[in-house]
């Protein structure tokens, strides 16, 4: 168990495509998860890719069991470990809403992300997952997944006027803490 160091937006390995998990079920993937986990938690992230550690697999986990301070309006999102994931949107309708990043610290912007979409993969077992989101779940699985095809959430911006330091967007809020 092991605190991993988050790359940050500049790093070119965030912008490498990732390889497919092949190898489930076995120790050196467990280990990944736990180090995943404990990363995520210390920085009380919302999710979290392996390409965000310079691991180049399929693999993100996101979601908590309680309140995450950088979140404390958001509705709860089911602790997932999502590993070969494909994303389907279930609509053309699109939300924007404010996002931030472990890998773009102290920073949020406005993204556009669809609305309702259904997600497949499976978890660390090799069991299928196939589930349908909306709202903030539905964003943080789609913000976790384009991690694996090299895109951080600014490259999705459509108005480069919602972009600033969190700290200036939202004074005295809990999401003005370092993403």
């Amino acid at each position: 168990m092991t605190v991993r160091e988050i790359l940050k937006m500049g790093d070119t390995r965030l912008l490498r495509v990732a390889q497919s998990v092949t190898d489930f079920d076995s120790d050196a993937l467990h280990l990944l998860i736990t180090d995943m986990l404990d990363t995520m938690l210390a920085a009380n992230g919302a999710g979290l890719a392996a390409p965000q550690i310079g691991v180049d697999l399929k693999l993100v986990i996101f979601g908590s069991n309680a309140r995450n301070p950088r979140y404390p309006d958001r509705p709860l999102v089911p602790q997932t470990v999502l590993i070969n994931p494909v994303i389907m949107p279930l609509s053309d309708l699109q939300e924007m809403d404010w996002e931030g990043c472990l890998s773009v610290p102290g920073l949020r912007g406005e993204v556009p992300r669809w609305s309702n979409i259904r997600y497949t993969g499976f978890d660390q077992y090799g069991d299928p997952i196939d589930r349908t989101a909306d709202g903030f779940h539905a964003r943080v699985v789609q913000h976790e997944c384009d991690h694996l095809i090299g895109t951080l959430y600014p490259m999705r911006m459509r108005d480069f006027t919602k972009f600033g330091y969190t700290e200036v967007l939202f004074p005295g809020t809990a999401a003005d803490q370092d993403d």
